[in-house]
């Protein structure tokens, strides 16, 4: 699992949350903390820069946000982040630099790198998203298992027991994901790799390939 530990999936000079993700090894460890962390970063925010409109909820002052949006702490809005029509931030959510949050979008407990893009129908929960990852018109993490049991992490015959119920998907720096693709539960998908559209991904997927299907991923030439 080496591959799919934080130091290798992302460089963590894009996001506010480096001093976090530094505390853990993989990334979905840091799920159950992100809530209590954004409520500490943001007492620490300047306020020259950042705006505390309500409890909780932090907005970068050249952050863009539409006024049918919705937004519910803990949340911090990055600087020259773009928060489009009717998105749905429903809390514990960091969105770093320059990130795009689109049309409909709907966001819960997630980390957002900066300058990524979920511009169009997508649903992000419990999930880390890394620098530049983006995700096609209509995909989204699935982030709780049909059977309700604890997420497990599968890397060819090697698994890791999360102790998770609620565990969406870790797309390293630079991740494509195309449109109406599903990332099941306890997908890890490394830096650099293109996801094709309409997949339906599980397990891990490793750096610089592209995945066509089950079975079939490619190594990026």
């Amino acid at each position: 699992m080496k591959e799919f530990q934080i130091r290798e999936m992302y460089n963590l000079e894009e996001t506010l949350a480096r001093t976090f993700l530094e505390t853990v090894t993989y990334p979905w460890e840091a799920l159950p903390g992100i809530g209590e962390f954004i409520c500490r970063l943001g007492e620490t925010l300047s306020a020259e820069e950042y705006e505390r409109v309500k409890e909780d909820v932090w907005i970068a002052r050249s952050a863009k946000v539409a006024p049918t949006a919705s937004i519910t702490g803990p949340a911090i809005i990055g600087k020259e982040a773009e928060i489009r029509h009717c998105a749905f931030i429903r809390g514990k959510v960091l969105v770093g630099e320059g990130a795009v949050v689109g049309n409909s979008t709907e966001l819960k407990n997630v980390i957002l790198f900066n300058r990524v893009q979920v511009p169009h129908y997508n649903y992000v929960g419990d999930s880390i998203l890394g620098y530049r990852a983006h995700m096609g018109a209509g995909s989204i993490t699935s982030n709780v298992k049909s059977d309700k049991s604890l997420v497990v992490v599968k890397n060819g015959e090697e698994q890791m027991e999360t102790g998770l119920k609620k565990f969406g998907a870790m797309l390293g720096d630079n991740v494509e994901v195309g449109c109406g693709t599903v990332l099941n539960p306890g997908s890890v998908v490394g830096k650099g790799t293109n996801i094709y559209p309409l997949s339906s991904v599980r397990g891990c997927v490793p750096a610089g390939s592209i995945y066509k299907k089950q079975g079939e991923v490619a190594q990026k030439r």
